[in-house]
């Protein structure tokens, strides 16, 4: 995909869900801030972001990216465009439920791209309302540096998104494009 923007992906920092291991999706039913471990993540990232020069940050409107963007938005100075697309895959009804139960949804990797639990979508789904910001931001701005705030899956698709990977792509490399809480990306 040709962009007229630099971009650089930063998920949120550790938060209740990811020490709990519970499935923290939206609508958000159980407080899932950031841990004390996850602040200092982000603090620490948002010094280095500095250097970067971003010129802009859009974030997905969830409390632990709430609070990612708002740290990093008050060392670099900005204000946090908060979108709805950047959120969290729905989960459905295994929102709020264990990651083992998430995982245990699905026969294999590749189901999670097709296969939706009730009342949630599935990768395919996330990836879709991801185009649909990537393409209304690169037509509103050129050559800016760009922090997309966001969760795990959803940024990972943002990654294969960028880099025109096909599904069958995604499905076979999907542990290297894993980002770890508080883990910056330069796309």
């Amino acid at each position: 995909m040709k962009l007229l923007n630099n971009y650089f992906i930063l998920r949120h920092g550790e938060s209740i869900s990811n020490k709990e291991n519970f499935v923290g999706s939206w609508p958000e039913k159980r407080y899932d801030p950031l841990t004390k471990k996850g602040e200092k993540q982000i603090h620490n990232i948002a010094k280095k972001l500095k250097k970067e020069k971003i010129d802009l940050i859009f974030s997905s409107d969830l409390l632990r990216t709430k609070q990612t963007s708002q740290i990093t938005a008050q060392e670099l100075n900005l204000k946090i465009n908060f979108d709805k697309r950047l959120r969290e895959i729905n989960t459905g009804i295994l929102n709020q439920k264990s990651i083992k139960q998430w995982k245990n949804y699905f026969s294999n990797k590749a189901e999670k791209f097709t296969k939706r639990p009730p009342k949630g979508e599935n990768r395919q789904d996330v990836q879709k309302r991801l185009k649909s910001f990537i393409k209304d931001i690169d037509q509103k701005y050129k050559n800016k540096n760009i922090l997309i705030v966001g969760h795990q899956a959803p940024l990972a698709l943002f990654w294969g998104i960028i880099k025109n990977l096909s599904k069958k792509t995604l499905i076979k490399n999907w542990e290297k494009l894993k980002i770890n809480n508080g883990e910056l990306v330069k796309l």
